[in-house]
């Protein structure tokens, strides 16, 4: 078997870039899967990132029981979801403020944060007209396809 040393590497960084802990690609017979071993601290940083986020958005008492679980997040009607894995950016730029915050009143198509994939920043926007309510992820947290990052009413 002929190895690819070099897309070996450039699997290895993606990686690194992405906070990903394995990528597998196939190309006919050839299927090269590049994994590594997550430490605790690492393993809990994204973990971390919701329960740190939920006493700023919990703070609506009336809707939070509705909302309360992960899983009713997801099955929430204003749950805006990440197409992507990648690590979110609340903010265009380190040093600016963020996009939107709980309380923040959006149009639909309005840019509620960024999450990048590959070095391709890509726009979360708000599908619909309505109220950020709960910001479910922290700047700069990995993110996996499917995850909750917002939520718009």
């Amino acid at each position: 078997m002929n190895v690819d040393t070099k897309l070996v590497k450039q699997l290895a960084e993606m990686l690194d870039e992405t906070g990903l802990s394995e990528i597998e690609v196939e190309d006919g017979d050839r299927k090269i899967r590049v994994a590594r071993q997550m430490t605790a601290a690492v393993g809990a940083a994204p973990v971390q990132a919701v329960p740190a986020a939920a006493p700023v958005v919990a703070a609506p008492a009336d809707e939070t029981p509705a909302i309360d679980a992960a899983a009713d997040l997801k099955a929430h009607p204003g749950a805006v979801k990440s197409p992507m894995v990648g690590t979110v950016y609340l903010a265009p730029e380190p040093d600016a403020a963020n996009f939107v915050k709980v309380g923040d009143k959006v149009a639909a198509g309005d840019t509620l944060l960024i999450v990048e994939a590959m070095k391709v920043m890509n726009p979360i926007t708000a599908p619909k007209a309505g109220t950020v309510s709960r910001l479910c992820v922290e700047n700069q947290a990995p993110v996996e396809f499917d995850e909750v990052l917002a939520v718009v009413e």
